[in-house]
């Protein structure tokens, strides 16, 4: 065994689990009339009820002590203060700056990094503004009316899930658009719902090397300009987000309309720096602003919160616990809200990505489990196709709901049924049935 499944807090986990395997949930919740109260958060409109879950206090005493044991809160102090904590890269882990307000202080390598992020901020608010408000025009003179973002991995499915998630707040005069497989169906497919003269670019590539970005930038080029007749419509019609402006440059783009962001931010985290440039064009900076306040938000309650109170950690050891003491292998994420379809893939890529791998920060193999596959669909859709898995299968699969106490369209008894789904299939899944009751 290694050091850790040899540890005192590991083995105590792994004696309480064949215990508190016997048990059911309907029975806690006969025990405990107040266990949806000891087992929920609140945060800024937020709630977060892990009472269905199955764990007693003990179970959370022990899952802290590993918490505990492993220094976690040593660790998130080091992640904020700009330590190189990405061992493997020697870079920091610093996207909580990205979101830090005016005036704060981070530093990485003795720099205080945050005049940086408000200055290309405060670029990203020019350009979205010049964009949205038709002073910035297209080879022809006409406004935009359609953004193409063409990037891959964190540089697309941020974008695009937040973009989706935040459509009741997007602008009525522009569309976004995601190209993304370097299989030229997806860029034709979107090129064809375009008008030249009204199309903006963005390519996102911190190193302008990606290849499958490359290649959908550059048939993208070669499309605009073929249609306008003229390569000097490169330079109004594509902006990038990227470092290296030699490359940007040669490819034609402006390098006004060049955006930057920093060894720091892991692509799977940036859709806070300027990789979020499609979301500020869509929704506005006003709205982009205040989605950084909400990430700030969190940020704040992560660091400041203890740990028994604090939601990411609770659910951080909620995955530990499934993985590696009930051994579950997958995490169903099912959010109530079509608004967040692409949610489940953003959260493919920022858990399996970062926890995907099979040596520890030392490079050493680990006997553990280090991540659950993480997939999902909308309900009620997911009701009428895999459900039938996570009721009656053989599978132990934790799942999230999500489901948002209002709607953006009120329509007749829609959003009522919604709940009534989501709620139903949690109390289902909660009580199961009784040999008696089948």
């Amino acid at each position: 065994m290694s050091e850790l499944t040899h540890s005192a807090a590991w083995q105590a986990l792994a004696a309480h689990q064949t215990v508190i395997r016997k048990q059911s949930l309907r029975g806690m919740f006969r025990a405990d009339p107040a266990r949806f109260d000891r087992f929920s958060l609140r945060l800024e409109g937020l709630l977060l009820d892990y009472s269905k879950n199955l764990i007693s206090a003990e179970t959370l005493g022990l899952l802290l002590d590993l918490a505990r044991q492993a220094k976690l809160e040593e660790w998130v102090a080091r992640m904020f203060g700009g330590e190189k904590i990405n061992a493997s890269e020697g870079r920091a882990a610093l996207h909580t700056a990205l979101r830090a307000p005016r005036g704060s202080r981070i530093t990485v390598g003795g720099k205080d990094v945050v005049p940086d992020v408000h200055r290309v901020l405060g670029r990203m608010r020019q350009y979205s503004d010049a964009v949205r408000g038709g002073s910035l025009r297209g080879h022809t003179g006409k406004a935009f009316r359609d953004v193409v973002n063409i990037g891959i991995g964190g540089s697309a499915l941020g974008p695009l899930m937040a973009c989706e998630a935040l459509k009741p707040y997007g602008s009525a005069q522009l569309n976004a658009h995601f190209v993304s497989n370097v299989d030229a169906t997806d860029l034709a497919e979107t090129l064809k719902r375009l008008d030249p003269e009204t199309a903006l670019f963005i390519v996102s590539s911190k190193t302008f090397t990606t290849q499958e970005t490359l290649a959908n930038a550059r048939s993208a080029r070669a499309w605009l300009v073929e249609h306008l007749q003229a390569e000097e419509a490169v330079a109004k019609h594509f902006a990038a987000i990227s470092t290296n402006l030699a490359a940007t440059s040669q490819f034609g783009i402006n390098p006004d309309n060049v955006f930057e962001f920093w060894d720091w931010v892991g692509g799977r985290y940036s859709v806070w720096s300027a990789i979020g440039l499609p979301v500020a064009l869509y929704i506005g900076m006003d709205n982009f602003e205040r989605f950084l306040a909400g990430a700030h938000a969190m940020d704040r309650h992560f660091r400041e919160t203890p740990p028994e109170r604090n939601m990411p950690v609770i659910m951080g050891l909620l995955g530990i616990w499934y993985a590696d003491f009930c051994g579950a292998a997958s995490n169903a994420i099912l959010p109530y809200d079509q608004y967040l379809q692409h949610f489940p893939a953003y959260l493919q890529q920022l858990e399996m990505e970062s926890n995907g791998k099979r040596v520890n920060r030392e490079g050493r193999g680990v006997d553990y489990a280090t991540q659950m596959v993480v997939w999902g669909e909308p309900g009620t859709n997911g009701q009428h196709s895999f459900y039938q898995l996570l009721h009656q299968g053989t599978h132990l699969i934790p799942a999230d709901f999500l489901a948002p106490i209002t709607s953006h369209n009120p329509m007749g008894e829609h959003h009522a049924m919604l709940l009534a789904n989501c709620f139903a299939q949690t109390e289902a899944l909660m009580l199961g049935k009784t040999e008696e009751e089948r």
